[in-house]
């Protein structure tokens, strides 16, 4: 949420990641896409001099621009992109370089390839994936085995009580094979903060508010999470924490997340998202929010963060 695409106050964006470093996160994770380049290097900047407090992550794959050849996971893409995003975050290498989503144009072992060669200069320590089906996580596991490429070592899916979907197959399969996953949106856009409220208008400045159909507050199912926001309100309050931190602790319970990403794009969105760490939610607890969400299901389709091919282009369901 760093630059044009959240909060364009460089300065207060530099203070967030300082108070984040200060109260003892030490993971950072950016895109090359975010802001096209804007965030990662409002994060350069607030990390000079604390380079090495902190396991740095970026993302590749989104269309920079309107240039075809400028997105995607082909080795031409991600050999110049990396040199960009090294440029913007001020960095020699990168932690942990990541596919930000798969491409059905590019074959696995060229996008591996490409990757193994970054490690081998070191200008990458590790890759990962993001918002892959089980499926492709499989596959990559096997190109990789069988080529003699660099594995990925980590998956980034979303993950939050109103996006279970990942439950069913993807972080079985992290576990598997022994990936990190890395969940993303644990606060499904603000939804499991508990500010929109039914009978209320979203807070001024919100995500709602700036941008209603990224996390389907202009949807039909506004109405279900909703009620379903109440519920959890009061479920939070029996255990005696906020609804912000009760999310963080679900995502956080299962066994396959190594980490839960938090988006903050204020300093008091972030002072209300730390500590949630600390917070454990009990299986009863557990066992309550399995009722409101069965496991394994999303709220919204659009939760799930990809839609492969098949199911996006009716030509690949139509023989010729």
């Amino acid at each position: 949420m760093f630059g044009a695409w959240g909060n364009p106050d460089h300065d207060e964006c530099v203070r967030m990641v300082h108070a984040a470093l200060d109260a003892g996160l030490n993971f950072v994770d950016t895109a090359d896409v975010y802001a096209f380049g804007e965030s990662e290097e409002i994060v350069g900047r607030a990390l000079r001099g604390r380079r090495d407090e902190v396991v740095l992550a970026t993302k590749v794959n989104n269309a920079m621009n309107d240039d075809p050849n400028h997105a995607g996971n082909s080795r031409r893409w991600v050999v110049r992109e990396v040199e960009a995003s090294l440029r913007r975050l001020q960095t020699d290498w990168i932690d942990l370089y990541q596919i930000h989503r798969p491409d059905p144009h590019t074959d696995l072992d060229e996008t591996l390839g490409a990757l193994s060669d970054l490690v081998h200069q070191g200008k990458v320590r590790a890759i990962g994936s993001s918002t892959f089906p089980a499926e492709l996580i499989v596959e990559a596991q096997w190109v990789s085995l069988e080529r003699g490429r660099e594995r990925f070592s980590t998956e980034q899916p979303p993950y939050s009580i109103f996006a279970r979907g990942v439950e069913a197959h993807v972080l079985p399969t992290c576990e598997r094979f022994g990936l990190g996953a890395i969940v993303w949106a644990p606060l499904n856009g603000g939804w499991l903060t508990g500010k929109y409220r039914r009978g209320s208008e979203p807070p001024p400045g919100s995500r709602a508010a700036r941008e209603p159909g990224h996390f389907d507050y202009d949807d039909p199912i506004r109405e279900r999470k909703l009620d379903l926001v109440e519920e959890l309100v009061a479920l939070a309050s029996d255990v005696g924490c906020s609804l912000t931190h009760l999310a963080v602790a679900f995502v956080l319970r299962h066994p396959a997340v190594t980490a839960a990403i938090v988006g903050p794009r204020t300093l008091a969105q972030l002072e209300d998202q730390l500590g949630a760490e600390a917070v454990v939610a009990p299986d009863d607890v557990l066992d309550r929010i399995d009722v409101l969400v069965p496991p394994g299901t999303n709220l919204n389709p659009r939760d799930a963060g990809y839609v492969p091919p098949a199911l996006a282009e009716a030509r690949l369901r139509r023989r010729g």
